[in-house]
């Protein structure tokens, strides 16, 4: 998979703003060049809840052990829930992961690097064995974040 068409993918859902920062938007340089996908049906970049995945082209500080700095690589994000995590990994989020893959390894599901704790699941360079894999991952996150979403506005609809 590349990754337009991940992006394309995840664009094409109903209710997702899609952020792609670039020189000159006012957003901080060290986005540029990475996507963030929201489920924002009003088209407004929530402010009280993280992107439900992402697609990162470079390395950030703390965050470099899947050497995203090598030619042509990126990695997905994915915040697709504890049943996702734990099915693709073997253990719950909180338990520290003892796997033994290597971050960097392309077309493999991992628990992301930085935020496995956080339940965050993350494919370097998704491709065949990924791909399917990837697109349900997404599609999970998507639909948890898009619930996540409607419980808020019906619970503010009854308080205010």
């Amino acid at each position: 998979m590349t990754m337009e068409e991940i992006i394309s993918f995840v664009d094409g859902l109903d209710g997702v703003l899609t952020l792609r920062p670039a020189p000159g938007d006012g957003s901080p340089e060290i986005g540029w060049g990475d996507t963030f996908f929201y489920y924002a049906p009003d088209g407004v970049t929530p402010t009280t809840t993280q992107p439900f995945a992402t697609v990162v082209t470079k390395n950030y500080p703390g965050d470099e052990t899947s050497r995203l700095d090598r030619p042509d690589t990126f990695r997905v994000n994915i915040s697709a829930g504890k049943q996702a995590f734990i099915r693709w990994t073997g253990h719950t989020p909180r338990e520290p992961a003892s796997t033994g893959v290597d971050p960097g390894t392309a077309d493999t599901v991992i628990a992301h690097p930085v935020y496995g704790t956080a339940g965050w699941l993350a494919v370097v360079n998704p491709g065949p064995r990924t791909e399917a894999a990837t697109r349900e991952l997404l599609s999970t996150a998507y639909h948890l974040a898009r619930s996540r979403h409607e419980r808020r506005a019906e619970s503010t609809d009854r308080t205010g």
